[in-house]
């Protein structure tokens, strides 16, 4: 029974993930258009810290704050660098690029997921996998592609 929630759970997350995503590209293409993309990041980071701030508070989860591992607290840290690496990067593509050419490539993260995944943290994948991610790189490049 807890199995087929969490099934349930993951594909209604995994659903709206892709929606806000999509949603994330077109907003954020809109939103560079007429200001500096360091300035829009700040504003997104912004926004997002103040939402999931009241999220942790609203289910009382900065209680769990110090009870956090320093060897946790460090990887979150440098996800978080990373995170915001990323967001610079991408909101600057964003601000000189198309919409439809920038959102696939920065697609390409699943490609280096997996490879990551199987290289730092030991996960298996199988040949139907592998294929699949090269599908996704093959795709990311044919969407990428200048018109003509």
């Amino acid at each position: 029974m807890r199995k087929a929630r969490v099934t349930n759970l993951l594909a209604i997350l995994g659903t709206s993930v892709r929606y806000f995503a999509a949603l994330t590209a077109v907003l954020t293409k809109l939103g560079v258009a007429n200001i500096n993309s360091d300035l829009a990041t700040f504003i997104r980071t912004c926004v997002i810290l103040v939402l999931v701030g009241l999220i942790a508070y609203a289910t009382k989860q900065f209680s769990a704050i110090g009870e956090i591992s320093g060897k946790t607290f460090a990887f979150l840290v440098l996800s978080g660098l990373a995170t915001g690496a990323s967001w610079l990067c991408y909101f600057r593509a964003m601000s000189l690029g198309q919409a439809s050419q920038v959102a696939p490539i920065d697609k390409l993260s699943v490609v280096l997921v997996a490879i990551f995944s199987v290289v730092l943290l030991g996960e298996k994948l199988s040949l139907i996998n592998w294929a699949g991610i090269g599908l996704i790189t093959v795709g990311v490049i044919l969407v990428s592609l200048q018109n003509s």
